[in-house]
Protein backbone atom coordinates (compact mmCIF):
# COMPACT_ATOMS: atom_id res chain seq x y z
CA UNK A 1 0.00 0.00 0.00
CA UNK A 2 1.40 3.19 -0.97
CA UNK A 3 1.07 6.53 0.62
CA UNK A 4 -1.59 7.58 -1.85
CA UNK A 5 -4.94 8.34 -0.12
CA UNK A 6 -6.79 5.73 0.04
CA UNK A 7 -10.76 7.45 -0.01
CA UNK A 8 -12.32 10.82 0.12
CA UNK A 9 -11.20 12.00 3.26
CA UNK A 10 -8.26 14.26 3.10
CA UNK A 11 -8.14 13.88 7.25
CA UNK A 12 -7.21 10.01 6.52
CA UNK A 13 -4.56 8.94 8.43
CA UNK A 14 -1.14 6.41 6.78
CA UNK A 15 0.36 5.19 9.72
CA UNK A 16 3.92 4.31 8.17
CA UNK A 17 5.82 0.54 8.34
CA UNK A 18 8.56 -0.73 9.87
CA UNK A 19 11.44 0.02 7.76
CA UNK A 20 14.00 -2.50 6.50
CA UNK A 21 15.41 -4.80 3.28
CA UNK A 22 12.88 -5.27 0.39
CA UNK A 23 12.48 -9.28 1.03
CA UNK A 24 13.92 -11.48 3.87
CA UNK A 25 17.98 -12.02 2.99
CA UNK A 26 17.53 -15.76 5.04
CA UNK A 27 14.84 -18.69 4.16
CA UNK A 28 12.30 -18.13 6.76
CA UNK A 29 9.12 -20.33 7.16
CA UNK A 30 5.91 -18.96 8.83
CA UNK A 31 2.41 -20.96 9.68
CA UNK A 32 -0.42 -18.97 8.89
CA UNK A 33 -3.09 -21.11 11.53
CA UNK A 34 -6.94 -19.61 9.64
CA UNK A 35 -7.48 -18.67 6.15
CA UNK A 36 -9.88 -15.69 7.15
CA UNK A 37 -9.49 -11.90 6.50
CA UNK A 38 -6.36 -12.11 9.07
CA UNK A 39 -4.91 -14.80 7.83
CA UNK A 40 -4.72 -13.91 4.32
CA UNK A 41 -3.93 -10.46 4.76
CA UNK A 42 -0.86 -11.77 7.13
CA UNK A 43 0.28 -14.71 4.36
CA UNK A 44 0.14 -11.65 1.51
CA UNK A 45 2.37 -9.45 3.32
CA UNK A 46 4.97 -12.32 4.31
CA UNK A 47 4.96 -14.24 1.10
CA UNK A 48 5.31 -10.65 -0.94
CA UNK A 49 9.18 -10.85 0.95
CA UNK A 50 10.20 -13.45 0.17
CA UNK A 51 8.83 -15.66 3.37
CA UNK A 52 7.73 -19.33 3.09
CA UNK A 53 4.16 -19.42 4.36
CA UNK A 54 2.06 -22.54 4.72
CA UNK A 55 -1.34 -21.57 5.38
CA UNK A 56 -3.88 -23.86 7.77
CA UNK A 57 -7.51 -23.86 7.30
CA UNK A 58 -9.64 -25.86 9.10
CA UNK A 59 -12.94 -25.80 6.87
CA UNK A 60 -12.79 -26.66 3.23
CA UNK A 61 -12.35 -22.99 1.83
CA UNK A 62 -10.77 -19.72 2.42
CA UNK A 63 -12.93 -16.62 3.88
CA UNK A 64 -13.36 -17.76 7.41
CA UNK A 65 -16.81 -16.06 8.36
CA UNK A 66 -16.76 -14.01 5.10
CA UNK A 67 -16.71 -17.62 3.70
CA UNK A 68 -19.23 -18.95 0.78
CA UNK A 69 -20.13 -22.18 -1.04
CA UNK A 70 -21.87 -23.31 -3.95
CA UNK A 71 -25.39 -25.06 -3.71
CA UNK A 72 -27.27 -26.91 -6.05
CA UNK A 73 -28.69 -25.84 -9.11
CA UNK A 74 -26.50 -22.69 -9.24
CA UNK A 75 -27.38 -21.34 -5.93
CA UNK A 76 -25.01 -20.36 -2.95
CA UNK A 77 -24.55 -19.33 0.54
CA UNK A 78 -22.69 -17.68 2.82
CA UNK A 79 -22.59 -16.34 6.67
CA UNK A 80 -24.63 -13.74 5.75
CA UNK A 81 -24.48 -9.92 4.26
CA UNK A 82 -21.18 -8.18 5.06
CA UNK A 83 -21.12 -4.31 4.13
CA UNK A 84 -17.46 -3.02 2.76
CA UNK A 85 -17.50 0.14 4.22
CA UNK A 86 -15.37 2.95 2.58
CA UNK A 87 -13.37 3.46 5.73
CA UNK A 88 -11.98 0.12 5.52
CA UNK A 89 -8.65 0.80 3.70
CA UNK A 90 -6.61 -2.34 4.79
CA UNK A 91 -9.03 -4.78 3.98
CA UNK A 92 -9.76 -3.01 0.69
CA UNK A 93 -5.76 -2.66 -0.14
CA UNK A 94 -5.85 -6.36 0.26
CA UNK A 95 -8.70 -7.21 -1.74
CA UNK A 96 -6.90 -4.47 -4.60
CA UNK A 97 -4.16 -7.23 -4.69
CA UNK A 98 -6.50 -9.20 -7.18
CA UNK A 99 -8.74 -6.57 -7.92
CA UNK A 100 -7.08 -3.33 -8.73
CA UNK A 101 -10.01 -1.05 -9.85
CA UNK A 102 -12.05 -2.53 -6.96
CA UNK A 103 -14.63 -3.57 -9.97
CA UNK A 104 -16.01 -6.63 -7.71
CA UNK A 105 -17.62 -4.06 -5.40
CA UNK A 106 -20.87 -2.39 -6.44
CA UNK A 107 -22.53 0.34 -4.17
CA UNK A 108 -25.89 -0.11 -1.80
CA UNK A 109 -27.64 3.38 -2.51
CA UNK A 110 -29.34 3.06 0.98
CA UNK A 111 -28.89 2.05 3.68
CA UNK A 112 -32.29 2.92 5.96
CA UNK A 113 -33.19 1.79 9.31
CA UNK A 114 -36.93 0.97 9.73
CA UNK A 115 -39.26 0.71 13.47
CA UNK A 116 -42.36 -0.47 13.29
CA UNK A 117 -45.00 2.16 12.61
CA UNK A 118 -42.95 3.55 9.30
CA UNK A 119 -40.37 5.57 11.27
CA UNK A 120 -37.24 5.48 9.07
CA UNK A 121 -34.19 6.87 8.67
CA UNK A 122 -31.85 7.52 5.85
CA UNK A 123 -27.91 8.22 4.77
CA UNK A 124 -28.47 9.08 1.40
CA UNK A 125 -28.83 12.55 1.37
CA UNK A 126 -26.78 13.62 4.12
CA UNK A 127 -23.41 15.46 4.32
CA UNK A 128 -20.14 12.80 4.52
CA UNK A 129 -17.83 15.60 6.00
CA UNK A 130 -18.43 15.46 10.20
CA UNK A 131 -19.52 17.50 11.72
CA UNK A 132 -22.01 18.14 8.67
CA UNK A 133 -22.57 14.68 8.37
CA UNK A 134 -23.97 14.39 12.04
CA UNK A 135 -26.04 17.98 11.91
CA UNK A 136 -27.34 16.50 8.29
CA UNK A 137 -28.31 13.25 9.92
CA UNK A 138 -30.47 15.33 12.90
CA UNK A 139 -32.14 17.50 10.28
CA UNK A 140 -33.22 15.01 8.38
CA UNK A 141 -34.42 12.21 11.64
CA UNK A 142 -37.63 12.11 12.31
CA UNK A 143 -36.18 10.25 15.52
CA UNK A 144 -35.99 14.22 16.52
CA UNK A 145 -37.71 16.86 17.46
CA UNK A 146 -36.53 20.27 19.31
CA UNK A 147 -38.28 18.83 22.28
CA UNK A 148 -36.60 15.77 22.71
CA UNK A 149 -33.40 17.44 21.56
CA UNK A 150 -33.49 19.59 24.97
CA UNK A 151 -33.49 16.10 26.85
CA UNK A 152 -30.11 14.44 25.05
CA UNK A 153 -27.05 14.76 27.37
CA UNK A 154 -24.90 16.86 25.91
CA UNK A 155 -21.74 16.10 27.33
CA UNK A 156 -22.02 12.19 27.04
CA UNK A 157 -23.12 13.29 22.99
CA UNK A 158 -19.75 15.33 22.90
CA UNK A 159 -17.59 12.24 23.34
CA UNK A 160 -19.04 10.39 19.76
CA UNK A 161 -16.76 13.81 18.63
CA UNK A 162 -13.95 14.80 20.94
CA UNK A 163 -12.67 10.77 21.11
CA UNK A 164 -8.60 10.90 20.82
CA UNK A 165 -7.33 6.65 20.03
CA UNK A 166 -6.24 4.60 21.55
CA UNK A 167 -7.33 6.57 25.03
CA UNK A 168 -11.03 6.22 23.84
CA UNK A 169 -11.23 2.82 24.62
CA UNK A 170 -9.61 2.87 28.09
CA UNK A 171 -12.21 5.73 28.73
CA UNK A 172 -15.04 3.92 28.96
CA UNK A 173 -13.70 0.97 30.73
CA UNK A 174 -16.44 -1.06 32.74
CA UNK A 175 -19.20 0.60 30.52
CA UNK A 176 -21.91 -1.35 28.33
CA UNK A 177 -23.29 0.26 25.36
CA UNK A 178 -26.66 0.41 27.25
CA UNK A 179 -24.91 1.77 29.48
CA UNK A 180 -23.53 4.52 27.49
CA UNK A 181 -26.96 4.77 25.89
CA UNK A 182 -28.84 5.18 28.81
CA UNK A 183 -26.57 8.15 30.07
CA UNK A 184 -26.78 9.51 26.46
CA UNK A 185 -30.39 10.09 27.10
CA UNK A 186 -31.43 10.01 22.83
CA UNK A 187 -34.75 9.81 22.06
CA UNK A 188 -36.23 6.23 21.62
CA UNK A 189 -36.20 5.86 18.19
CA UNK A 190 -32.71 7.19 17.82
CA UNK A 191 -31.56 5.11 20.07
CA UNK A 192 -32.98 1.93 18.26
CA UNK A 193 -32.20 3.29 15.16
CA UNK A 194 -29.13 4.94 15.14
CA UNK A 195 -27.44 3.24 18.16
CA UNK A 196 -28.40 0.07 19.18
CA UNK A 197 -28.68 -1.32 15.39
CA UNK A 198 -24.79 -0.28 14.88
CA UNK A 199 -24.26 -2.49 18.16
CA UNK A 200 -26.02 -5.48 17.21
CA UNK A 201 -24.58 -5.50 14.18
CA UNK A 202 -21.30 -6.79 16.53
CA UNK A 203 -23.22 -9.79 16.77
CA UNK A 204 -23.38 -8.33 21.00
CA UNK A 205 -26.64 -7.39 23.17
CA UNK A 206 -25.89 -4.00 23.64
CA UNK A 207 -26.03 -5.13 27.85
CA UNK A 208 -22.76 -7.02 27.05
CA UNK A 209 -20.75 -5.07 24.59
CA UNK A 210 -18.30 -1.73 25.05
CA UNK A 211 -19.19 1.38 25.10
CA UNK A 212 -15.48 2.16 23.84
CA UNK A 213 -16.19 -0.20 21.23
CA UNK A 214 -19.36 1.60 20.15
CA UNK A 215 -17.79 4.93 20.82
CA UNK A 216 -15.38 4.31 18.60
CA UNK A 217 -17.54 2.66 15.62
CA UNK A 218 -19.47 5.85 15.68
CA UNK A 219 -16.44 7.73 15.03
CA UNK A 220 -15.06 5.44 12.26
CA UNK A 221 -17.90 5.22 10.20
CA UNK A 222 -20.12 8.66 10.99
CA UNK A 223 -18.74 11.35 13.40
CA UNK A 224 -15.20 11.28 12.54
CA UNK A 225 -14.74 10.04 8.72
CA UNK A 226 -15.87 11.89 5.50
CA UNK A 227 -16.05 8.50 4.09
CA UNK A 228 -20.21 8.76 5.39
CA UNK A 229 -22.07 5.28 5.75
CA UNK A 230 -22.92 4.24 2.42
CA UNK A 231 -21.29 0.94 1.59
CA UNK A 232 -20.16 -1.56 -0.96
CA UNK A 233 -21.16 -5.21 -1.27
CA UNK A 234 -19.43 -7.65 -4.08
CA UNK A 235 -21.35 -8.45 -7.04
CA UNK A 236 -21.47 -12.13 -6.38
CA UNK A 237 -20.41 -14.86 -4.07
CA UNK A 238 -17.48 -14.13 -1.50
CA UNK A 239 -15.37 -16.95 -3.06
CA UNK A 240 -16.41 -16.45 -6.54
CA UNK A 241 -15.19 -12.56 -6.16
CA UNK A 242 -12.70 -12.57 -3.47
CA UNK A 243 -11.04 -15.33 -1.56
CA UNK A 244 -10.89 -17.93 -5.07
CA UNK A 245 -8.77 -15.20 -6.64
CA UNK A 246 -6.86 -14.34 -3.56
CA UNK A 247 -5.90 -18.03 -3.19
CA UNK A 248 -4.94 -18.27 -6.39
CA UNK A 249 -2.88 -14.57 -5.81
CA UNK A 250 -1.25 -16.78 -2.91
CA UNK A 251 -0.40 -19.55 -4.31
CA UNK A 252 1.20 -18.12 -7.29
CA UNK A 253 3.58 -16.39 -4.27
CA UNK A 254 4.78 -19.90 -3.42
CA UNK A 255 1.51 -20.01 -0.65
CA UNK A 256 1.15 -23.35 0.38
CA UNK A 257 -2.54 -23.45 0.99
CA UNK A 258 -4.04 -26.27 3.16
CA UNK A 259 -7.92 -26.83 4.08
CA UNK A 260 -9.96 -28.90 5.88
CA UNK A 261 -6.66 -28.53 8.16
CA UNK A 262 -7.16 -28.38 11.74
CA UNK A 263 -4.52 -27.30 14.18
CA UNK A 264 -4.04 -29.45 17.28
CA UNK A 265 -1.64 -28.08 18.94
CA UNK A 266 1.19 -25.71 18.99
CA UNK A 267 4.97 -26.48 20.68
CA UNK A 268 7.26 -23.74 20.82
CA UNK A 269 10.93 -24.50 20.81
CA UNK A 270 14.12 -23.93 18.75
CA UNK A 271 11.85 -24.41 15.80
CA UNK A 272 7.87 -24.06 16.45
CA UNK A 273 5.97 -27.75 15.79
CA UNK A 274 2.38 -26.77 14.64
CA UNK A 275 0.78 -30.27 14.63
CA UNK A 276 -2.27 -31.15 12.66
CA UNK A 277 -4.56 -34.59 11.91
CA UNK A 278 -2.00 -34.55 8.98
CA UNK A 279 1.22 -34.65 10.77
CA UNK A 280 3.70 -32.12 12.26
CA UNK A 281 4.69 -28.36 10.20
CA UNK A 282 7.95 -26.86 11.31
CA UNK A 283 8.60 -23.10 11.42
CA UNK A 284 10.12 -19.95 12.56
CA UNK A 285 7.39 -18.37 13.68
CA UNK A 286 3.09 -18.74 14.18
CA UNK A 287 0.40 -16.42 13.06
CA UNK A 288 -2.67 -17.88 15.08
CA UNK A 289 -5.73 -15.90 13.11
CA UNK A 290 -8.81 -17.90 14.07
CA UNK A 291 -11.66 -17.14 15.50
CA UNK A 292 -11.53 -16.45 19.63
CA UNK A 293 -12.55 -20.17 20.57
CA UNK A 294 -10.11 -22.11 18.46
CA UNK A 295 -7.58 -19.48 19.59
CA UNK A 296 -8.20 -19.98 23.64
CA UNK A 297 -8.28 -23.47 23.07
CA UNK A 298 -4.97 -23.18 20.79
CA UNK A 299 -3.44 -20.58 24.12
CA UNK A 300 -4.24 -22.95 26.28
CA UNK A 301 -2.95 -25.79 24.87
CA UNK A 302 0.48 -24.32 24.63
CA UNK A 303 3.79 -25.55 26.56
CA UNK A 304 4.94 -22.30 27.31
CA UNK A 305 8.22 -21.39 29.12
CA UNK A 306 8.32 -20.83 32.91
CA UNK A 307 11.56 -18.48 32.50
CA UNK A 308 11.88 -14.99 30.61
CA UNK A 309 14.41 -16.27 28.04
CA UNK A 310 13.11 -17.92 24.92
CA UNK A 311 10.50 -21.26 24.77
CA UNK A 312 11.57 -24.20 26.09
CA UNK A 313 10.33 -27.55 26.74
CA UNK A 314 9.03 -28.63 29.90
CA UNK A 315 10.73 -29.33 33.52
CA UNK A 316 12.38 -32.41 34.13
CA UNK A 317 9.82 -33.98 36.73
CA UNK A 318 12.30 -35.33 38.68
CA UNK A 319 14.64 -31.97 39.07
CA UNK A 320 13.61 -28.59 40.89
CA UNK A 321 9.92 -27.08 39.81
CA UNK A 322 10.44 -23.72 37.52
CA UNK A 323 9.36 -20.12 38.49
CA UNK A 324 6.45 -19.18 36.60
CA UNK A 325 6.31 -16.30 34.68
CA UNK A 326 4.06 -13.70 35.50
CA UNK A 327 4.12 -12.30 32.09
CA UNK A 328 3.53 -15.36 30.16
CA UNK A 329 0.53 -16.30 32.93
CA UNK A 330 -0.95 -13.00 32.98
CA UNK A 331 -1.31 -12.79 28.87
CA UNK A 332 -2.58 -16.45 28.82
CA UNK A 333 -5.16 -15.26 31.01
CA UNK A 334 -5.84 -12.55 28.67
CA UNK A 335 -6.28 -14.69 26.39
CA UNK A 336 -8.49 -16.74 28.34
CA UNK A 337 -10.74 -13.81 29.24
CA UNK A 338 -12.10 -13.74 25.72
CA UNK A 339 -15.05 -13.44 24.52
CA UNK A 340 -17.48 -15.40 21.43
CA UNK A 341 -20.79 -13.50 20.89
CA UNK A 342 -24.19 -14.98 21.46
CA UNK A 343 -25.05 -17.40 18.43
CA UNK A 344 -26.56 -15.59 14.90
CA UNK A 345 -28.95 -16.96 12.47
CA UNK A 346 -29.00 -16.49 8.57
CA UNK A 347 -32.13 -17.58 7.35
CA UNK A 348 -31.27 -17.52 3.05
CA UNK A 349 -35.04 -17.87 0.97
CA UNK A 350 -35.73 -18.29 -2.49
CA UNK A 351 -38.96 -17.12 -2.70
CA UNK A 352 -41.27 -17.33 -5.84
CA UNK A 353 -42.35 -13.81 -6.60
CA UNK A 354 -40.19 -10.63 -6.52
CA UNK A 355 -39.90 -8.18 -3.82
CA UNK A 356 -41.62 -4.89 -4.81
CA UNK A 357 -39.17 -3.06 -6.91
CA UNK A 358 -39.47 -0.40 -4.21
CA UNK A 359 -37.81 -2.43 -1.63
CA UNK A 360 -34.18 -1.38 -0.16
CA UNK A 361 -31.34 -3.76 -1.25
CA UNK A 362 -30.74 -3.65 2.82
CA UNK A 363 -32.78 -2.88 5.05
CA UNK A 364 -32.12 -2.38 9.06
CA UNK A 365 -34.61 -2.98 11.50
CA UNK A 366 -35.64 -2.60 15.35
CA UNK A 367 -38.73 -3.62 17.07
CA UNK A 368 -39.24 -6.65 14.74
CA UNK A 369 -38.52 -9.44 17.14
CA UNK A 370 -35.33 -11.33 16.05
CA UNK A 371 -35.26 -9.48 12.83
CA UNK A 372 -31.80 -7.21 12.43
CA UNK A 373 -31.75 -6.96 8.77
CA UNK A 374 -33.33 -7.91 5.47
CA UNK A 375 -31.09 -7.66 2.24
CA UNK A 376 -32.74 -8.57 -1.04
CA UNK A 377 -29.56 -10.67 -2.68
CA UNK A 378 -30.52 -10.22 -6.38
CA UNK A 379 -30.08 -6.25 -6.20
CA UNK A 380 -26.39 -6.96 -5.90
CA UNK A 381 -25.13 -10.56 -6.42
CA UNK A 382 -24.70 -12.03 -9.64
CA UNK A 383 -25.51 -15.15 -9.36
CA UNK A 384 -28.88 -14.33 -7.06
CA UNK A 385 -29.32 -12.20 -9.95
CA UNK A 386 -29.17 -14.98 -12.53
CA UNK A 387 -31.22 -16.76 -10.44
CA UNK A 388 -34.39 -14.60 -10.31
CA UNK A 389 -34.23 -14.32 -13.76
CA UNK A 390 -34.46 -17.99 -14.16
CA UNK A 391 -37.48 -18.10 -11.93
CA UNK A 392 -39.25 -15.27 -11.53
CA UNK A 393 -38.64 -15.20 -7.49
CA UNK A 394 -36.05 -13.39 -5.32
CA UNK A 395 -33.79 -14.09 -3.10
CA UNK A 396 -33.97 -13.21 0.66
CA UNK A 397 -31.56 -12.91 3.10
CA UNK A 398 -32.47 -12.33 7.14
CA UNK A 399 -30.39 -12.09 10.33
CA UNK A 400 -30.79 -12.50 13.94
CA UNK A 401 -27.63 -10.90 14.94
CA UNK A 402 -27.20 -12.02 18.94
CA UNK A 403 -29.71 -14.91 19.36
CA UNK A 404 -30.05 -17.12 22.71
CA UNK A 405 -27.90 -19.19 24.08
CA UNK A 406 -29.94 -22.36 23.43
CA UNK A 407 -29.93 -21.20 19.67
CA UNK A 408 -27.61 -24.36 18.45
CA UNK A 409 -28.00 -26.03 15.09
CA UNK A 410 -30.91 -28.37 14.40
CA UNK A 411 -32.39 -27.52 17.44
CA UNK A 412 -36.13 -26.40 18.36
CA UNK A 413 -34.89 -23.03 19.06
CA UNK A 414 -32.94 -22.20 15.98
CA UNK A 415 -36.50 -23.12 14.05
CA UNK A 416 -38.62 -21.47 15.83
CA UNK A 417 -35.84 -17.89 15.31
CA UNK A 418 -36.67 -19.23 12.04
CA UNK A 419 -39.85 -19.03 12.00
CA UNK A 420 -40.06 -15.41 13.62
CA UNK A 421 -37.93 -13.99 11.13
CA UNK A 422 -39.91 -15.20 8.41
CA UNK A 423 -43.26 -13.52 10.21
CA UNK A 424 -41.21 -10.44 10.60
CA UNK A 425 -40.36 -10.52 7.11
CA UNK A 426 -44.13 -10.46 6.23
CA UNK A 427 -44.72 -7.38 8.61
CA UNK A 428 -41.61 -5.89 7.02
CA UNK A 429 -42.58 -6.93 3.13
CA UNK A 430 -46.11 -7.97 3.06
CA UNK A 431 -46.02 -8.99 -0.12
CA UNK A 432 -43.59 -11.88 0.88
CA UNK A 433 -46.53 -13.60 2.62
CA UNK A 434 -48.34 -14.57 -0.87
CA UNK A 435 -45.15 -16.02 -2.05
CA UNK A 436 -44.00 -20.02 -1.86
CA UNK A 437 -40.48 -20.83 -0.60
CA UNK A 438 -38.53 -22.88 -3.20
CA UNK A 439 -35.78 -23.19 -0.82
CA UNK A 440 -34.26 -22.03 2.76
CA UNK A 441 -31.22 -22.67 3.91
CA UNK A 442 -30.48 -22.05 8.10
CA UNK A 443 -27.41 -21.21 9.16
CA UNK A 444 -26.44 -20.99 13.13
CA UNK A 445 -23.13 -20.01 14.69
CA UNK A 446 -21.66 -18.79 17.52
CA UNK A 447 -17.92 -18.44 16.40
CA UNK A 448 -18.32 -14.42 16.21
CA UNK A 449 -16.00 -12.00 18.84
CA UNK A 450 -17.83 -10.42 21.48
CA UNK A 451 -15.92 -7.14 22.43
CA UNK A 452 -17.47 -6.29 26.26
CA UNK A 453 -16.71 -3.71 28.80
CA UNK A 454 -13.54 -5.24 30.30
CA UNK A 455 -10.57 -2.63 30.38
CA UNK A 456 -9.10 -2.40 27.08
CA UNK A 457 -5.51 -2.55 27.77
CA UNK A 458 -5.97 -6.00 29.54
CA UNK A 459 -7.59 -7.26 25.73
CA UNK A 460 -4.78 -9.48 24.11
CA UNK A 461 -2.31 -7.59 21.43
CA UNK A 462 -1.00 -8.51 18.50
CA UNK A 463 2.32 -9.27 20.02
CA UNK A 464 2.71 -11.90 22.57
CA UNK A 465 5.06 -12.46 24.92
CA UNK A 466 6.48 -15.70 23.56
CA UNK A 467 8.80 -15.40 20.92
CA UNK A 468 7.77 -15.83 17.01
CA UNK A 469 3.45 -15.95 18.27
CA UNK A 470 1.78 -13.24 16.87
CA UNK A 471 -2.50 -13.05 17.20
CA UNK A 472 -4.42 -11.69 14.78
CA UNK A 473 -8.34 -11.40 14.28
CA UNK A 474 -11.44 -8.99 15.37
CA UNK A 475 -10.98 -9.95 18.59
CA UNK A 476 -7.46 -8.82 18.98
CA UNK A 477 -6.76 -5.31 20.22
CA UNK A 478 -5.25 -2.76 17.81
CA UNK A 479 -5.11 0.38 19.16
CA UNK A 480 -6.76 2.02 15.72
CA UNK A 481 -10.36 3.14 15.82
CA UNK A 482 -11.33 0.06 13.59
CA UNK A 483 -13.52 -3.17 13.96
CA UNK A 484 -14.89 -5.71 12.26
CA UNK A 485 -13.45 -7.01 9.16
CA UNK A 486 -11.37 -4.01 9.06
CA UNK A 487 -9.79 -5.15 12.29
CA UNK A 488 -9.41 -8.34 11.21
CA UNK A 489 -7.23 -6.98 8.03
CA UNK A 490 -5.11 -4.26 10.00
CA UNK A 491 -4.29 -7.10 12.86
CA UNK A 492 -3.56 -9.34 9.90
CA UNK A 493 -0.83 -6.76 8.63
CA UNK A 494 0.16 -5.85 12.02
CA UNK A 495 0.99 -9.47 12.89
CA UNK A 496 3.27 -9.93 9.67
CA UNK A 497 4.67 -6.47 10.49
CA UNK A 498 5.83 -7.45 13.80
CA UNK A 499 7.28 -10.89 12.21
CA UNK A 500 9.31 -9.01 9.66
CA UNK A 501 10.46 -6.42 11.80
CA UNK A 502 12.47 -8.94 13.82
CA UNK A 503 14.00 -10.11 10.39
CA UNK A 504 15.16 -6.40 9.48
CA UNK A 505 12.57 -6.71 6.35
CA UNK A 506 10.01 -3.59 5.46
CA UNK A 507 6.71 -4.14 6.57
CA UNK A 508 3.37 -2.91 4.93
CA UNK A 509 2.22 0.63 6.29
CA UNK A 510 -1.40 0.85 7.03
CA UNK A 511 -4.81 3.36 6.68
CA UNK A 512 -7.06 4.91 9.22
CA UNK A 513 -9.96 7.17 9.48
CA UNK A 514 -8.70 9.87 11.67
CA UNK A 515 -6.94 9.28 15.07
CA UNK A 516 -8.95 12.08 16.52
CA UNK A 517 -12.65 13.63 16.53
CA UNK A 518 -13.64 16.58 15.13
CA UNK A 519 -13.50 18.69 17.96
CA UNK A 520 -11.33 16.74 20.23
CA UNK A 521 -8.30 19.78 20.85
CA UNK A 522 -11.52 21.80 21.75
CA UNK A 523 -12.32 19.75 24.07
CA UNK A 524 -9.36 18.85 25.34
CA UNK A 525 -8.55 22.50 26.09
CA UNK A 526 -11.80 22.78 27.97
CA UNK A 527 -12.33 19.47 30.32
CA UNK A 528 -9.94 16.55 30.78
CA UNK A 529 -10.92 13.45 29.38
CA UNK A 530 -13.88 11.10 31.14
CA UNK A 531 -12.02 8.97 33.29
CA UNK A 532 -8.89 10.49 33.55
Amino acid sequence: MTSTRPGRDRRAVHHPAPEGADTVGAPRHVVVVGGGIAGLASAAVLAERGVTVTLLEASPRLGGRVAAWPLADGRTMSRGFHAFFRQYYNLRGLLRRVDPGLTGLVPIADYPLQRPGGVRDSFTNIPRTPPWSVLGFVLASPAFTLRNLTKVNVPAAMELVTMRFPQTYSDHDGESAAAFLDRLNFPLAARDLALEVFARSFFADPREFAAGELVAMFHAYFTGSAEGLLFDVPRDDYDTVWWAPLGRYLAQRGVSIRTGVRVKKLRPGSAWEVATGEGVVTADAVVVATDPRTARDLIAGLELPAGPAGPAGPADPAGPARPANPELARWRSAVSATRSAPPFVVLRLWFSGRVDADRPAFLGTSGYGPLDNVSVLERFEDGAAAWSQAHGGSVVELHAYAAGADVEPGTAAAQAVADELLHQLHLVFPETAGFTELHRELLVADDCTLIDPSPWRERPGVVTPVPGLVLAGDWVRADYPVALMERAATTGILAANELLAGWGVRGEGLWTVPMQGVFARRQRAATPARGA
